[in-house]
């Protein structure tokens, strides 16, 4: 059983590492045109997506790479980076979500 979940987490890293996109931009003018409340729930879904990104990098990070497996430590490895890399503009695209509510909404200061 053990052989099994190997293949399927190494395959796993090999997905994520092709779906992980670490050169999206930020677009400031995109939250000029939501309300509070819509500004409220972006920095939440933001903040769930950091916390859901930090979560899949812990776990890449922790997987156990058999020696056998050419390449695998590297493909964990790049996987861990390009999670990080997304937490960093996450965190960036949360920046700017919360200047904007702090200058557009009364309640946010």
């Amino acid at each position: 059983m053990t052989f099994k979940r190997i293949p399927i987490s190494i395959a796993t890293l090999l997905l994520a590492a092709g779906c992980s996109s670490t050169t999206a931009s930020i677009n400031p003018t995109k939250y000029d045109k939501m309300n509070c409340p819509e500004l409220n729930n972006a920095v939440g879904e933001t903040a769930t997506d950091i916390s859901r990104t930090a979560i899949a990098r812990g776990e890449v990070a922790n997987t156990s790479v058999p020696n056998w497996l050419l390449g695998g430590e590297r493909v964990k490895t790049v996987v861990a980076n390009r999670e990080s890399a997304r937490i960093e503009r996450l965190q960036q695209q949360q920046q700017v979500i919360v200047a904007t509510r702090s200058q557009r909404c009364p309640s946010a200061h």
